[in-house]
């Protein structure tokens, strides 16, 4: 589990800036991919909030949020998830994730799930009001306009379906790279169409998966970008390794890496440690 011990840059003690202490709380959710496979986004993601003014904390007693389960209609599991998850960041004044996958879920899917129970619906409709994807939080939330980052690259952008069509993420991103030194944006065509990611999708149909992302490398490449960014992790490692597989010179970063002035090495789905 991610943990406050292991961020690189600063400590949750006495040191901790002036505004972190007096603005909003926040429970970090650490996503499960995030959490194995790309530590560095949380790293990102705790800076960005603390800089922001926000008192940042990872709470061991966090779980999946239960999509996969969820998704696959196996609803008692998921509901068993989504009570831990429920009572471990119920008390923060908000709960913000670097996935619009796992946010649309506590959004949205846990007031479904608990829907006429009397005990859990309405501390799961609570904890809906108060969570966000970060790069949607950073903007909408808390007003931030200017990263003090800087990339040289040309970079294009992905936008994850959970993102999009389950929170409507889509000026945000955009408008916080815009900010970004020495970054040039430059559109692909239908960025909007899904990679084949899709959670459990890629494994039930692979084939129409592969396809899928085929299509999309297509469109990367035909911008010219060396970067491909996004903000769900899952989408940006189904891209990243199918990029890797045909020794496509393009590097892959999560937003956040990149407004953080964490994005160094060769990205997602590069060798093990080449993250920071």
């Amino acid at each position: 589990m991610l943990t406050m011990s292991r961020y690189p840059n600063e400590s949750m003690g006495t040191d901790m800036p002036e505004t972190a202490k007096n603005g909003p709380r926040v429970g970090l959710f650490a996503t499960c991919l995030m959490n194995v496979f790309r530590p560095n986004i949380g790293f990102a993601a705790v800076k960005l909030l603390e800089d922001a003014g926000c008192t940042v904390e990872v709470p061991d007693s966090q779980t999946c949020c239960g999509q996969p389960g969820y998704n696959s209609g196996d609803f008692d599991a998921a509901r068993a998830l989504a009570r831990q998850v429920i009572a471990t960041f119920e008390h923060f004044d908000y709960v913000v994730g670097p996935s619009g996958s796992c946010m649309a879920t506590i959004r949205h899917d846990y007031p479904a799930l608990f829907e006429g129970d009397p005990d859990w619906a309405p501390r799961a409709e609570a904890l809906s009001r108060k969570s966000f994807e970060l790069l949607s939080f950073l903007h909408d939330e808390l007003g931030v306009t200017q990263a003090q980052a800087r990339l040289d690259a040309v970079a294009t952008y992905h936008d994850s379906c959970s993102g999009l069509r389950g929170l409507g993420i889509k000026g945000q991103p955009r408008a916080l790279l815009a900010g970004v030194e020495g970054l040039k944006l430059k559109e692909m065509q239908d960025a909007e169409v899904c990679c084949g990611f899709g959670g459990t999708f890629c494994v039930k149909y692979p084939e129409i998966s592969e396809k899928m992302v085929d299509d999309k490398i297509r469109n990367v490449l035909a911008t010219g970008a060396d970067t491909l960014l996004g903000g769900d992790l899952g989408c940006l490692m189904n891209i990243a390794g199918r990029l890797k597989r045909i020794n496509a010179p393009v590097k892959v970063f999560h937003t956040a890496e990149v407004l953080a002035g964490l994005a160094g090495g060769g990205g997602i789905a590069s060798e093990p440690g080449e993250t920071r």
